[in-house]
């Protein structure tokens, strides 16, 4: 049985519940969050048998086998880096750090340690999204040579989000970051991003980052992947690829392409993540959990800590993540093409 230690009582960690409750040999043994409150009521839903407002508790308890980091952006690092200390294999959630710098620290700390380290990036994980790694690998539309990747929504559910000096960015970062991780998951790995030209401005909200982005990377194989996000875009959850290929096209759309719509003049009830009306015509997100890949991705991190192997996304990928969307600022400010170095 591993047991798991979870840092977080928000948003991505209700996911991280709903993506862990059919997977095997785990059991979330503790959750930490920084209230009272939070902690005392999260793991009453749950049915979590302790909690705790000292990370300390969590990542020195000798039972623990698992630290999730289900943490705002600039906790991060510094959570990360405890729970290497104490010895603990760790997964981080999106993105890894603010910048290059802390993720940096963060993939050292995890080599020094020796712990097997995730990063939990849902992306590259949804059951749509491997299928169409699947089809590419079988050579099904030739070699990949574009990727469009969307994200989009109305804006973040927490208020830190909106203050760059704690989380980092603004759209770009929040919602970049899954688009890279499709560039890099499409493309492969072992091609490098060489080059990154974005903009960003803001647009409808009034915030000190972008509210809306696109970024351009050029990889060494002449592959060119293209990002769109927008923390302003009516409608709830967009999330969208179509990867070209010299004999064939993928598409996928987990969020409007859904097996059902809905028409009502009362209420659809919970229809799909920052959906703005449960009235009118509305698609609701069937098992969102499991589409958006958070099911795929515990299973994928349990299982590597019950074997003792690296996870396929790790903090070597989130660094990368980091350094192509660094790349990305950059190129805002100068306007111009951004190396990207690593």
């Amino acid at each position: 049985m591993i047991k798991i230690g979870l840092l977080g009582s928000g948003f991505v960690a209700t996911f991280y519940m709903n993506g862990l409750r059919d997977v095997p040999n785990q059991k979330v043994e503790m959750v930490y969050s920084r209230t009272e409150e939070h902690a005392k009521a999260f793991a009453e839903k749950w049915k979590i048998a302790k909690w705790t407002t000292d990370m300390n508790e969590v990542v020195e308890n000798r039972e623990i086998d698992l630290v999730i980091i289900a943490l705002p952006n600039f906790m991060h690092k510094d959570a990360a880096i405890l729970a290497c200390k104490s010895g603990k294999n760790v997964v981080c959630t999106k993105p890894l750090a603010r910048n290059r710098q802390e993720a940096k620290e963060m993939l050292e700390a995890a080599k020094k340690a020796g712990v097997l380290h995730g990063y939990a990036e849902t992306e590259v994980f949804s059951p749509a999204v491997m299928k169409a790694r699947d089809v590419i690998e079988r050579g099904g539309i030739g070699n990949v040579f574009w990727v469009r990747s969307r994200e989009a929504h109305f804006g973040p559910h927490s208020e830190w989000f909106w203050d760059p000096s704690l989380s980092g960015g603004g759209a770009l970062l929040d919602m970049g970051c899954h688009c890279v991780a499709a560039f890099r998951y499409f493309i492969g790995k072992d091609v490098k991003a060489v080059e990154a030209l974005a903009w960003g401005d803001t647009l409808v909200h009034s915030i000190k980052s972008e509210d809306n982005a696109v970024l351009l990377v050029r990889f060494e194989g002449r592959q060119l992947g293209q990002a769109e996000v927008s923390w302003s875009s009516r409608g709830g959850l967009d999330l969208r690829n179509e990867i070209y290929g010299s004999r064939g096209v993928i598409f996928t759309d987990v969020t409007r392409g859904t097996p059902i719509t809905v028409f009502t003049l009362e209420s659809a009830g919970y229809v799909v993540e920052k959906a703005e009306s449960e009235r009118g015509w509305v698609i609701p997100c069937v098992d969102e959990a499991r589409v958006y890949g958070y099911h795929e991705e515990m299973r994928h991190f349990v299982e590597c800590v019950e074997r003792g192997e690296m996870p396929r996304e790790n903090f070597e990928d989130g660094y990368i993540s980091n350094v192509i969307i660094d790349a990305g600022y950059k190129s805002m400010r100068t306007g111009k093409w951004e190396k990207i170095t690593y």
